[in-house]
């Protein structure tokens, strides 16, 4: 029978405590972060089949015909080594780069399902999930800086596939950077997937214009075929509120009545943040069910900010509930920060965090 103690202000808690995040430093090899890049637990479901298009949207039901032709032209032999073909029309097998596009790219305003679309595309595709990758730009410029540029080509080579979620161009080294890594893919017979944010202080921030992106990836533009998804946003448009926060004696005590729930102070999870390399983020949250946080406060600079943006897109991708006190998290951004070149992270980490957050709801223990 286990037995219970009592900390001041909550009552009687189990003796067990939950886990800290902040007690982690994950050592993650190299193999396991690329095997890591596969869609998230939210889309391990998702095929064309369940995506429902809109009879008023036909370029909804175009986009899937064109997806579904495309996976399947991957079914071949791998491409390294053997001869490398048109993905989209028809020609014969040509020995040099193919004239036709090796990749394409999704073009539409949030909420119109690309990001359903790319993971339908990568369970589609008729290969091991070894031979091909998923994975967000953030997620993959991180394994270029956790594995050096040369080993992440040579590593990425070998796949038949590489989807990338949510390419983003408001740092232009990064954008340099990936394009460079993404010649150097294609030229090894890597087909590519695609979709993108919006530039920075564009009008309509709602969709991305294809013709921006692939004039920001300069010398690639060549490589990907825009498809266009109209539609409207089947999500609320807006930030949603952000649900009050909770004592420090409810997140205290919940964190220690649920299993495998954590608990740290907030500010100094942001400075444990700093001595983990963004790549291990994931393995951060191992096991992990919960994530219980005390004293949440706006973050101080913008470098935390960022390293915040990419936990909680880990805990939104593994659907792990918050539950907090201190300030709301649609309070966590200054305004300077919600107005400059970063601010479309910065909106999307509120929404997540917002989203999971009322998750946790349902686990707190009064």
């Amino acid at each position: 029978m286990s037995s219970t103690t009592t900390a001041a202000g909550i009552g009687p808690i189990p003796e067990a405590a939950p886990l800290s995040l902040c007690a982690r430093e994950p050592h993650v090899p190299a193999d396991r972060l690329v095997a890591e890049m596969v869609p998230p637990p939210r889309f391990d479901s998702v095929r064309f089949a369940t995506y429902i298009p809109d009879p008023n949207q036909p370029s909804q039901t175009e986009a899937v015909g064109v997806l579904e032709g495309f996976a399947g032209g991957l079914g071949g032999a791998h491409a390294v080594g053997a001869p490398k073909r048109r993905l989209f029309g028809f020609g014969k097998a040509a020995k040099k780069s193919p004239a036709g596009p090796r990749g394409v790219y999704l073009d539409g305003g949030y909420g119109v399902g690309k990001t359903h679309l790319l993971a339908s595309l990568w369970h589609a595709t008729p290969a091991e999930p070894s031979l091909k990758a998923f994975g967000t730009f953030v997620e993959l410029t991180n394994l270029v800086g956790a594995l050096g540029f040369q080993k992440t080509v040579q590593t990425l080579s070998g796949h038949r596939l590489l989807c990338i979620d949510e390419f983003e161009l408001d740092d232009p080294g990064d954008t340099v950077l990936v394009s460079t890594l993404l010649g150097k893919l294609v030229d090894a017979g890597v087909a590519l997937a695609a979709t993108s944010n919006t530039l920075p202080g564009k009008l309509g921030e709602g969709r991305f214009a294809a013709a921006d992106f692939l004039r920001e990836i300069q010398g690639l533009s060549a490589h990907f075929r825009p498809l266009r998804i109209d539609g409207e946003d089947y999500r609320h448009r807006g930030l949603p509120e952000a649900p009050a926060p909770f004592s420090d004696e409810q997140v205290t005590k919940t964190a220690y009545a649920t299993d495998g729930a954590s608990l740290d102070d907030f500010p100094h999870l942001l400075d444990h943040l700093a001595r983990v390399h963004p790549s291990r983020y994931g393995a951060l949250t191992d096991g992990v069910r919960a994530v219980c946080l005390t004293d949440v406060q706006p973050v101080p600079d913008q470098s935390t900010a960022l390293r915040l943006v990419v936990l909680a897109d880990r805990l939104y991708d593994r659907e792990v509930p918050v539950l907090a006190s201190g300030k709301p998290f649609d309070q966590l951004f200054s305004e300077e920060m919600l107005n400059g070149g970063y601010r479309k992270k910065y909106f999307r980490a509120i929404s997540r965090l917002t989203a999971l957050a009322r998750d946790a709801k349902d686990i707190v223990h009064d």
